[in-house]
């Protein structure tokens, strides 16, 4: 149970954090929030706030291309794992300086977890999650640490790069046939939303990332739940007609 709360605190510091808030500003979060979701960032462990939201802002703007971090063309592997064992290609780096992210750094928690961006890994990704469960409730040091901890991370890197990688391969494009992203409920399973991907590619700026809104999606479930705590403000979403009307026009007809 210790482990398995590790996770949602590591997959909300990705998806309603880094994703969802600061790569696509799709919605306005307080600082307590804020400090929240940066915290679970640093457990998460897959670089900091700012350079995990460049990447997959620059992933938006040029994807399935050569500017794309983790090219889907160029295979399961590489857009899974591989694109972090070899040198961006030089138009990632070109294409990225291209665009403005000036408003990452213009949050203070950004720039406070950047900083300190090591010494809260270490932290948040290894030491809390092997100490709690070893002074609450006698727990040993061997099992917390490889199960809350390693087995943990290594289960919570391989969900988010099969967002990368899985749903960019396999599912159903029920909203553009002519992008690569799929909708791929294993993924929503593990990623606890991220799956509805070809709807996340066509509208980027739903916070929901999801037509379903309240089907299997626990990040807009917890985003919601912070709107009714005053945490949360300005929850951007695709009117329905805006996304039928797409779903006509350049949809694959599995909707």
């Amino acid at each position: 149970l210790s482990a398995y709360f590790c996770f949602l605190m590591t997959a909300l510091g990705v998806t309603a954090g880094a994703h969802r808030l600061w790569s696509h500003r799709s919605y306005k979060a307080k600082l307590p929030l804020r400090i929240f979701l940066a915290a679970a960032n640093s457990m998460a462990f897959q670089n900091d706030i700012y350079e995990w939201s460049r990447d997959h802002r620059v992933h938006h703007k040029y994807s399935e291309t050569d500017a794309d971090p983790h090219n889907a063309r160029r295979g399961f592997f590489f857009a899974h794992i591989g694109w972090l064992f070899v040198r961006k290609h030089r138009d990632v780096i070109e294409k990225g300086r291209q665009l403005d992210f000036t408003d990452l750094l213009d949050d203070p928690v950004v720039r406070f977890q950047r900083k300190y961006y090591k010494s809260s890994v270490v932290l948040m990704c290894f030491v809390i999650p092997t100490v709690v469960p070893w002074c609450l409730w006698g727990e040993s040091l061997w099992n917390a640490y490889f199960l809350a901890s390693i087995l943990r991370y290594t289960i919570s890197l391989n969900v988010t790069w099969l967002v990368n990688s899985a749903a960019h391969m396999y599912g159903t494009r029920p909203y553009d046939r002519h992008i690569n992203p799929r909708q791929n409920t294993l993924v929503t399973l593990g990623a606890i939303g991220e799956g509805f991907h070809n709807y996340h590619h066509t509208f980027p700026f739903d916070y929901s990332a999801s037509e379903l809104g309240m089907a299997f999606n626990p990040t807009t479930w917890f985003i919601d739940f912070m709107f009714w705590l005053g945490l949360v403000t300005d929850r951007k979403q695709a009117p329905k007609e805006m996304v039928q009307a797409r779903k006509e026009r350049t949809g694959d007809g599995s909707a």
